[in-house]
């Protein structure tokens, strides 16, 4: 190879790294200029925090597949679910376990977790149809944000389950069913006291199109997470989600959008000691580019000295949901507040 061969190669190379090295940048620049620049200081708060109540969140939260045939993490947690045992005389095919299994996943108004244990022993994560099972356990969730565990879902869970258990010559085993209501009735108030959801609105001075504010909100550095918009951390999960009102049913119907929401949702984000004023900070930059004022969730404007103080609130909520062995946006605390 001649050195000028040599040379060119390296010249080739370089101009990649450039490029790649602009287009990074570019993409950076946004992020940048909110994140490391946070108003200052200090008095009013507009907590309406822990205390509110169970609710839904006002955007899709994270929750585990009730599907027999999907993904399942591989270990009962006693302190927030309630477990069914049964036991068949024979081990049972794959196939012939989904049908059966499917419909009482589907009947159930509270996550139920599904733990197989094959003819050998070993505990797996799914059914297969070419592998037989000896036992199953099946995990409900004791709590969540449409409240505590009842005697009518438990009873339900329990009447699918001994279904199974007779169609297959197996048998049930369970815990009593005030010993479970207690304990998902003292979860539901232990979360109910850790639970903090904040949001802010966008009200433009006029209705917006559509297409237009999602390209701004794209542009400014919201990045798809599932079926939403969300500002992301470097774990992975949201700092806070971004929500536009439905779209309208009519094709022909003008798409416009008169209010954009953002929702901080703590316990299913990672703990940050300035997680308001990054949504704050996005926020008022894009009330400046949507010509719109920027809303706390009384419908009042958002005041410029709140964000310090809110910030130290919502950290020592961070801490105490860590304190109880819910850590924010871990999977155990993201099934819990969905």
């Amino acid at each position: 190879m001649s050195e000028l061969q040599t040379w060119l190669i390296v010249l080739g190379v370089l101009l990649i790294l450039i490029v790649v090295l602009v287009n990074w940048w570019q993409d950076r620049r946004v992020r940048r200029r909110m994140q490391e620049h946070f108003p200052e200081t200090s008095q009013d708060a507009l907590m309406g925090l822990a205390g509110t109540g169970r609710r839904e969140p006002g955007l899709g939260p994270i929750t585990p597949s009730n599907s027999a045939t999907e993904n399942f993490i591989d270990e009962v947690d006693p302190a927030t679910e309630a477990v069914i045992d049964l036991s068949f005389a024979q081990p049972v095919d794959g196939h012939a376990l989904a049908e059966p299994l499917n419909n009482l996943l589907s009947g159930q108004t509270k996550p139920v977790r599904v733990f197989a244990q094959t003819d050998d022993g070993e505990t797996v994560q799914r059914l297969r149809p070419d592998e037989r099972y000896s036992s199953l356990q099946l995990a409900v969730l004791l709590s969540n944000r449409q409240g505590a565990l009842s005697d009518i879902e438990w009873s339900h869970l329990w009447a699918r389950a001994q279904s199974i258990a007779e169609l297959f010559d197996g048998l049930i085993e369970g815990p009593e069913q005030d010993t479970v209501l207690k304990q998902a009735q003292a979860l539901d108030e232990t979360c109910s006291a850790l639970d903090a959801q904040v949001m802010l609105y966008l009200k433009p001075q006029q209705a917006l199109a559509r297409a237009d504010v999602l390209t701004v909100v794209q542009e400014v550095g919201f990045l798809p997470w599932g079926d939403q918009l969300a500002w992301m951390a470097e774990t992975g999960l949201p700092r806070f989600t971004l929500s536009l009102p439905p779209q309208a049913e009519q094709a022909d119907a003008p798409q416009t959008v008169n209010q954009v929401g953002l929702l901080l949702d703590l316990p299913q984000t990672v703990a940050d000691q300035q997680a308001f004023s990054r949504m704050a900070a996005v926020g008022r930059d894009l009330a400046a580019r949507l010509n719109a004022q920027l809303l706390d969730d009384q419908g009042r404007p958002l005041s410029d000295q709140a964000d310090e103080l809110l910030d130290q609130q919502l950290y020592e909520l961070y801490q105490k949901l860590e304190e109880a062995g819910y850590p924010a946006g871990s999977e155990r605390t993201i099934r819990l507040f969905s």
